[in-house]
């Protein structure tokens, strides 16, 4: 496959995540609306909650998977790029194209997003505020207002386990045609966990793409989504490299039992 292809795959497959993920947070988490009463000062909430944003970001990773997955691979994340390296399964050569086209995507993804929410009467960005516009923060900034220790411990561990669950789906032993459900459901998982210590992350693209817009201390803080991602996915990366990847010695035991078999 062209890398162009495989850079628009991951352009748009990121651009999906932000909008759609970062969208529902936005858009959706708390929204109210006027009840049909007389006085039309009832407000009843009809917002789809911490839930429903989690479910929100998985589903925009397990839909973009089945979408462009089998052109680039499904990355739609800088940290599963390092991770994926760091196994032996992507090329150092187009690990910079992938996390430039990724953080392109993610960029316009918050542009849209913040042209729709901007169309809103009253909307605002408050930068002081935890969270706003979907951005990711520690200390004060954090949504439950968790030190940065313990963002950081929270974005390593989840990611770790995020790229080891993407390992082992995408195994050759695995079962065929369920990557992308597991994966999205893991990513489901690991926002219903994380969304009150630091709104989630788990992907500096998508980190970085709202920041931008906000500016302030929420951009200021992007280097701890890009570092603790990308560390925790290169640990993950080394470990099933060294673990539980075939070995040559395993390859070649594996095709004797196969022979046996036929």
């Amino acid at each position: 496959m062209p890398l162009t292809k495989k850079l628009i795959a991951e352009f748009i497959g990121t651009f999906w995540l932000v909008l759609g993920g970062c969208g529902s947070a936005v858009l959706a988490a708390a929204f109210t609306a006027k009840a049909a009463t007389i006085s039309n000062n009832v407000f009843f909430p009809l917002g789809i909650g911490l839930v429903g944003v989690s479910l929100a970001f998985g589903l925009t990773v397990l839909t973009a998977a089945y979408a462009v997955g089998h052109i680039s691979g499904g990355h739609f994340n800088p940290a599963v790029s390092f991770g994926l390296w760091a196994c032996k399964r992507f090329p150092g050569s187009e690990l910079l194209p992938y996390i430039l086209a990724q953080v392109l995507g993610g960029i316009l993804g918050a542009g849209v997003l913040y042209v729709i929410a901007s169309g809103r009467p009253g909307f605002v960005i408050d930068p002081a505020a935890a969270g706003v516009f979907a951005t990711n923060g520690f200390g004060d900034h954090s949504p439950g207002a968790f030190s940065l220790v313990a963002c950081f411990v929270a974005e390593f561990v989840l990611t770790f386990m995020f790229l080891l669950i993407i390992l082992g789906v995408t195994d050759g032993r695995a079962p065929k045609g369920f990557a992308g459900l597991a994966i999205g459901f893991a990513l489901t998982l690991i926002h219903l966990i994380s969304i009150p210590v630091t709104n989630t992350s788990v992907n500096p693209a998508r980190s970085l793409a709202p920041a931008l817009f906000v500016g302030g201390t929420p951009l200021a803080q992007v280097w701890l989504f890009w570092l603790a991602p990308i560390l925790g996915a290169i640990a993950a990366g080394y470990l099933y490299l060294n673990v539980f990847e075939l070995s040559r010695f395993d390859r070649v035991d594996t095709e004797r039992e196969v022979d046996a078999i036929r």
